[in-house]
C-alpha cells in the first residue's frame, strides 16, 4: 500500500462485518458487481469452492469459456507461462477485464473484410490464410475445428453470419448456465472470492469495498475467503486467533529520513549518459514500464535519477503526469538475470527528481522503474469531443492537422530513448510492441528506410510523421487505427497524455563511462516485488502486531510516499485486514479503503 502522509492506518486481523440490510429493501447490482458475479459463476462451474486453484491451461481454458470468451492459444499462452504454477480467483478476474467478450458487430467486421463477394461466406483457402498468418495467428489444428462445423461450412465455403450467430450463442449459453448454477446454490452465492464479496440481489445497500485490480503474481500464493460458512478452510488462520488481531500504524507527515537529493560539486567533470522511458497505464489498472541494463566498467561513485520528463507544453500549464511520484531500484546482477540483489533505491528528492548516490564495482546492473500507482489512475469523466487527427485540402490530398502533429512530436520525444533525435529499430520496436504487439523485423525496417526519410539507418522525426500519414492514407482517412496507436501510449480522446508517464533516467560516473540499454517492457515483476519488500524492510520503522511477535508491520515514510510490508514468520498463512478510512489528505493506489491481503507462511509482502 502506498499513500501520502498525514494519515493513520489500521491493520486488523479481524474479520470484517457486514451490516443486516432489512429484506424489504431491494437494491439495484451496479455493473461492477454484475462483472464480478459473472466471474463468480463461470469460476464455480469448473471449481468447487473459491479456494480453489487453476493448475492447467486447459482448466483455464474452461474457466474462460464457461465466462463467455473464446480464447486462443496464443491468449491461453499469454497467462500461463512456463513460470506459472497456478492462478486464483483474483487473477480470473483481471484476465476477464483484459479478455473483452467479442460482440456479433466485431466479429462480422472481421469477417466482411475477406468476403470479397458481398455474400456472407469465405473461401476454406482464404480463411486459413487470414487465420494462421495475421494478427492473433491460429493454428491450423484450431482453423480445422472451424472448418469441420457443419452448420457453418458447404462447399468449401465458410458462412460466417451463420457462425457468428452461433458463436454468440454458444458464449451466453455458457455464462447462463453458470449463473443459473451460482441461483440454486445458496452456499456458492454466500462464498466471499479474494477481495470481492457476494451480495445477494437484496443486497445490503452499506458500501462494498470494490477490488482494485491488482498485477497477476505467479506465486505459491493461494486464494482466501474472509467470509461464509464456519467449515470453510480459509477460516482456518483465523480460528488461531483467540482474539481479534490489530494494531494501529500512525504515520505522520515526518519521514524516514529528510536527506535531500544533492548533485555531486564535481559532477560536470564525471561522465554521463541518459536514457528515457515511459509508465503505461493499462485498462486493469495495471501499469507496465521499460526495464534497463547499466553497465560499469570499473569501480566509480555513481549519481542517478530519475524524474517524469517534461514534454513541450502550453507556458504557464504543467504536464499533469508531473505529479507522478517515480522511483529506480538499483539490483545487481550475480551469475544470471534470475539472481538479483537489491543494491540500493532512489530515495532522495529534489522537487519532482528522486536520486541515489553512491559507489558500485565493475558489473552488470538492473534498473527497475517503479511508481505507487497513487498519481496515474483511470480517468473518470470521459471526453466526449473527439479531437480532429486528419484533413483533406481542397485537392484532396490527405495531411495531419496540426495538433496530431504535435501529439506525435511529443511521442517521438518518449519512444527515442536515447534522445539522438532518431529512432533506431530497437527504439521503434518498443512503440510497436506497444501499440501493435508486434516486431519489425530487419526486412520491414528496410522497406521503412527505403520509404521514409533517415539518418545513418534510423527514422527521423519527420519520417515518423511520414510514416502515420501513410497508414491514414492506407484507410482513406479513416482515423481508426491512429487512435489505437493513440490510446495505446496513453493518450485521451481529447490528445490529452492522462494514462502515461514518461521518464527520464540520468547516470553519471567519476571514473568511467556508463552504459544503459533498455531491455524490456513489461508489468511489475516479482523482482521489483522483492526489492520493493526489501528496502522497506532495510529502511521502514518496524512495529510488532500486540500478542503476536511473529506478524511485523514495516513502514516507510517518504515526505511523498509511505509504503508498508507485512512480515509473517510464522508457520502459517494469515489474513491481515487493512483499514485506511482514518487517512487525512491522502490517495491511495488501491483505490479502496478497506481491503484483506493474504501473507503466506514465512514471508513477506508489499500491500503497495
Amino acid at each position: 500500500m502506498a499513500i501520502s502522509p498525514g494519515s493513520d492506518a489500521a491493520f486488523s486481523g479481524q474479520k470484517p462485518t457486514r451490516s443486516e440490510s432489512p429484506r424489504s429493501k431491494k437494491f439495484l447490482l451496479t455493473e461492477e458487481e454484475i462483472f464480478y458475479m459473472n466471474c463468480r459463476a463461470a469460476y464455480l462451474t469448473v471449481f468447487k469452492s473459491s479456494l480453489d486453484n487453476i493448475i492447467s491451461k486447459d482448466q483455464l481454458y474452461l474457466a474462460l469459456q464457461h465466462a463467455g470468451r473464446n480464447p486462443s492459444q496464443k491468449t491461453i499462452n499469454k497467462y500461463w507461462t512456463p513460470q506459472t504454477a497456478k492462478l486464483n480467483f483474483d487473477d480470473f478476474c483481471i484476465i476477464l477485464r483484459k479478455e473483452k467478450p467479442t460482440s456479433k458487430a466485431e466479429l462480422l467486421k472481421s469477417f466482411k473484410q475477406l468476403d470479397v463477394n458481398d455474400n456472407g461466406s469465405i473461401l476454406h483457402t482464404d480463411l486459413y490464410k487470414l487465420l494462421t498468418k495475421k494478427g492473433e495467428k491460429m493454428t491450423r489444428e484450431e482453423v480445422n475445428a472451424i472448418i469441420n462445423l457443419a452448420d457453418v461450412n458447404a462447399d468449401g465455403k465458410f458462412d460466417y453470419i451463420k457462425f457468428c450467430k452461433l458463436y454468440m450463442a454458444t458464449n451466453e449459453q455458457c455464462l447462463k448456465t453458470a449463473l443459473e448454477k451460482l441461483e440454486v446454490d445458496s452456499k456458492l452465492r454466500r462464498q466471499q472470492f479474494g477481495s470481492h464479496m457476494e451480495g445477494s440481489p437484496e443486497r445490503d445497500p452499506s458500501p462494498v469495498p470494490k477490488a482494485s485490480p491488482r498485477i497477476i503474481r505467479k506465486t505459491d500464493q493461494e486464494s482466501f475467503s474472509n467470509k461464509g460458512d464456519t467449515r470453510n478452510s480459509s477460516l482456518a488462520t483465523a480460528r488461531q486467533f483467540k482474539t481479534s488481531v490489530s494494531v494501529t500504524v500512525t504515520v505522520g507527515a515526518d519521514s524516514n529520513q529528510n536527506s535531500k537529493l544533492i548533485e555531486p560539486h564535481s559532477i560536470k567533470e564525471w561522465q554521463g549518459v541518459q536514457s528515457k522511458g515511459c509508465f503505461f497505464l493499462e485498462e486493469d489498472g495495471e501499469i507496465i514500464s521499460h526495464q534497463y541494463k547499466m553497465q560499469i566498467a570499473q569501480r566509480s561513485l555513481v549519481y542517478i535519477t530519475i524524474k517524469p520528463l517534461n514534454l513541450s507544453q502550453a507556458e504557464g500549464k504543467p504536464s499533469p503526469w508531473l505529479s507522478v511520484d517515480t522511483a529506480l531500484y538499483i539490483l545487481k546482477e550475480n551469475e544470471s538475470q534470475a539472481n538479483l540483489q537489491l543494491l540500493c533505491f532512489t530515495e532522495l528528492r529534489n522537487r519532482e527528481t528522486f536520486g541515489w548516490t553512491g559507489e558500485l564495482g565493475p558489473g552488470i546492473y538492473w534498473l527497475v522503474p517503479s511508481t505507487t500507482g497513487c498519481r496515474l489512475r483511470k480517468e473518470i469523466k470521459p471526453v466526449t469531443e473527439e479531437a480532429q487527427l486528419v484533413y483533406r485540402d481542397e485537392t484532396g490530398e490527405l495531411f495531419l492537422t496540426q495538433e496530431f502533429r504535435s501529439t506525435l512530436s511529443d511521442i517521438f520525444e518518449v519512444i527515442d530513448l536515447d534522445g539522438n533525435g532518431l529512432l533506431s529499430l530497437e527504439e521503434y520496436n518498443f512503440f510497436e510492441l506497444r501499440t501493435s504487439g508486434e516486431k519489425c523485423d530487419e526486412d520491414a525496417w528496410a522497406v521503412c528506410r527505403e520509404n521514409f526519410d533517415t539518418k545513418k539507418n534510423e527514422l527521423t522525426r519527420q519520417g515518423f510523421m511520414d510514416l502515420n500519414l501513410m497508414e491514414a492514407n492506407d484507410r482513406e482517412g479513416d482515423p481508426r487505427d491512429l487512435w489505437v496507436t493513440l490510446h495505446s501510449m496513453g493518450y485521451n480522446k481529447a490528445l490529452e497524455l492522462t494514462e502515461a508517464c514518461p521518464f527520464v533516467i540520468d547516470i553519471y560516473a567519476d571514473k568511467c563511462k556508463p552504459r544503459i540499454k533498455a531491455v524490456h517492457m513489461e508489468a511489475c515483476s516479482g523482482q521489483l516485488e522483492k526489492a520493493i519488500c526489501k528496502s522497506v524492510l532495510n529502511k521502514g520503522n518496524a512495529k510488532v502486531m500486540d500478542g503476536y511477535e511473529n506478524i511485523i508491520i514495516y513502514t516507510y515514510k517518504r515526505d511523498t510516499w509511505i509504503t508498508s510490508v507485512i512480515e509473517n514468520k510464522s508457520d502459517n498463512k494469515v489474513i491481515i485486514h487493512i483499514n485506511n478510512e482514518l487517512s487525512r489528505n491522502c490517495v491511495n493506489n488501491r483505490g479502496l479503503d478497506i481491503f484483506a491481503v493474504e501473507v503466506a507462511p514465512k514471508s513477506t509482502m508489499s500491500t503497495s
